[in-house]
């Protein structure tokens, strides 16, 4: 029995009725999306950290807990577990029912939740490799999480499968989601006088977003690690 009641209007009834117009909007001192004002409120849940057959039972209790989004990695090593081989739920390996992304999603929609997905490349997430395939270990002079030329060989070909299933599940296409984060904690990579954040990547992970179709809002997120905790370190204990 679904959690939603009659008396309320569904959150896509209030947020699609007169039609779906535009998307998530960040152009005023707060969010609207098609127009109307919204307060997200979001949890996660990684659906490969989750039997497929708690999928439902899961989302409905993050609704039941008054939050109306949810939020989730999509693990590229686990989606490409051998170069150029693919597995979005029909691939046949062995995590094969951890992997429909698109029924994961369809249901969020069923249960009343808009979804915020982050396709990395890289995800972090107390992931193994940050969910980068150990394959790409194999080239010897790769650059991770940069513009090298190797490595944004091999996402632009995972994100050639990827993207587009995610693109029909957009708001503005009918489906849950509102918005896409690009890369994880980037800023985080910056360390003094050794490696400062390559901003020509994330504009290419932008670029490969939209040619392939996305059009919800793009985000990113990133920790002020360096003007937060910056003068913890220096203090004298």
């Amino acid at each position: 029995m679904s959690l939603i009641t009659s008396e309320l209007p569904t959150l896509y009834e209030h947020y699609t009725a007169g039609g779906i117009h535009t998307g998530l909007n960040s152009d005023k001192p707060y969010f609207t999306l098609n127009d109307k004002n919204i307060s997200i409120y979001s949890g996660a849940i990684h659906y490969f950290r989750v039997p497929k057959e708690y999928w439902r039972d899961r989302l409905r209790k993050l609704r039941a807990a008054g939050l109306n989004t949810v939020e989730t990695y999509v693990p590229w090593n686990l989606h490409e577990p051998q170069p150029d081989t693919f597995d979005f739920g029909q691939g046949g390996s062995d995590w094969e029912h951890l992997l429909d992304v698109r029924e994961f999603l369809t249901i969020a929609k069923e249960e009343d939740l808009f979804a915020i997905v982050r396709p990395g490349p890289y995800i972090c997430s107390e992931w193994e490799f940050g969910g980068l395939p150990s394959w790409l270990l194999r080239e010897p002079n790769i650059r991770f999480r940069t513009s090298d030329g190797t490595f944004m060989k091999y996402v632009s070909r995972y994100f050639s499968v990827l993207l587009p299933i995610l693109a029909m599940l957009q708001f503005t296409r009918g489906g849950p989601i509102i918005a896409f984060q690009v890369e994880n904690e980037y800023a985080s990579t910056y360390l003094p006088g050794i490696f400062l954040p390559d901003k020509k990547y994330l504009r290419q992970l932008r670029q490969l977003m939209i040619d392939h179709g996305i059009k919800e809002q793009l985000m990113t997120s990133d920790a002020a690690m360096y003007g937060t905790i910056g003068k913890c370190f220096q203090q004298k204990t």
